[in-house]
C-alpha cells in the first residue's frame, strides 16, 4: 500500500455527531411550519453549502418558501441546545487526531460549513489546535461535490492530492474528495453507503478507531 502525507476531514458526521442534531432542528422547525417530508429533503442537503442547500429547499417547497428565515429559526434551535461544546464529538476523533499528530501527518479540515461555526464548533470541544489548516463552505466558490473544497485544503497544506486521505460521510463528500484525486475513506453516519460509495471509496469502515488501524497498515 502507497504511503500518505496528509489526512483531510470532513466535520459534520465524521467529526461531530451534528448532522443528526441539525436534522432534529430542522424537524422541530419544519413541524411548527406544517412542513412535511423535511427528513427526506435535509439527506439531499447533506455535504452542501448554505447557498446549494437553498436551492434544494426552494426545489422541494416551491420558490416562495422563506428559507432564510427557516433556517434562522432552526439555527437558533441548534445554537439553543449545543452551543458551548455541548455538540457530541464522534467515536475515535481525538484518538486519531493524537496518532496523525504522532505520525507528523498533516491534518486538514474541508467542510461546507461556513468559517464562524467551524472555528466555534471546533474551539468548544478543544480540537481546533490539531488542524493544520481550515477549508470552509464560505471560503470556495463551488460546493461539494464539485472538488474544490478538497484541492483548496491539499494547496493549503502544500501535499498532492494523491498523497492525501479524504474522511467523509456524505456521498457529496466523497465524490468531491474522489474527483479531486484524494484516497477517500468512507465512515458512514445518516446515509449508508450505496453502490456508488463502495466503487468510489477506497474503504468504507465503521468508525474512525477503524480507520487508525486501516492507515497504521499503511
Amino acid at each position: 500500500m502507497k504511503n500518505y502525507d496528509a489526512v483531510v476531514f470532513d466535520m459534520d458526521g465524521v467529526i461531530f455527531d451534528s448532522e443528526r442534531a441539525i436534522m432534529e432542528c430542522w424537524i422541530e422547525q419544519a413541524e411548527k411550519m406544517d412542513m412535511e417530508f423535511m427528513e427526506e429533503h435535509f439527506h439531499a442537503c447533506i455535504g452542501v453549502n448554505l447557498q446549494k442547500t437553498r436551492e434544494i429547499m426552494l426545489k422541494a417547497y416551491g420558490e416562495d418558501f422563506p428559507f432564510d428565515e427557516f433556517d434562522k429559526q432552526a439555527s437558533a434551535l441548534f445554537h439553543a441546545k449545543y452551543d458551548g461544546g455541548r455538540l457530541p464529538i464522534k467515536s475515535g476523533v481525538r484518538e486519531i487526531l493524537d496518532y496523525l499528530k504522532s505520525s507528523n501527518k498533516k491534518i486538514a479540515l474541508a467542510t461546507s460549513t461556513k468559517k464562524t461555526s467551524v472555528i466555534r464548533r471546533l474551539s468548544e470541544a478543544g480540537l481546533l489546535e490539531y488542524f493544520d489548516e481550515i477549508v470552509t463552505g464560505d471560503m470556495v466558490t463551488h460546493s461539494k461535490p464539485h472538488p474544490e473544497i478538497y484541492l483548496f485544503a491539499c494547496e493549503k497544506i502544500g501535499v498532492k492530492p494523491e498523497d492525501a486521505y479524504a474522511i467523509e460521510d456524505s456521498y457529496n463528500g466523497i465524490r468531491s474528495a474522489t474527483s479531486g484525486g484524494l484516497r477517500t475513506i468512507m465512515v458512514p453516519d445518516l446515509l449508508p453507503a450505496n453502490d456508488e460509495m463502495h466503487e468510489l471509496a477506497e474503504t468504507i469502515l465503521n468508525d474512525l478507531n477503524e480507520v487508525i488501524e486501516y492507515l497504521d497498515k499503511m
